[in-house]
């Protein structure tokens, strides 16, 4: 599973896993506080994209990616 370096690069591909297959994509957060760690995973069983932060300014950044892709679901486009 890759993990993508950047959370810049890691919201294009997965608006862009999402936009290509809608319907198969599955988009995970998961946080371990023992941690302090933010992981968030995007597949469509062909491609898999990961992100993993420390960095509490991330989660902003996970709200924006996480509306845009409701954003996208609820368009008329996808329906």
């Amino acid at each position: 599973m890759p993990h993508v370096k950047t959370w810049d690069d890691f919201a294009r591909h997965a608006e862009m896993l999402y936009l290509n297959d809608p319907i198969k994509t599955r988009f995970v957060v998961k946080y371990r506080h023992c941690d302090g760690k933010l992981t968030v995973k995007i597949t469509d069983d062909q491609s898999c994209f990961m992100y993993q932060t420390e960095h509490a300014q991330d989660v902003k950044k996970l709200e924006k990616l996480t509306s845009l892709l409701m954003r996208h679901m609820a368009s008329k486009e996808n329906k």
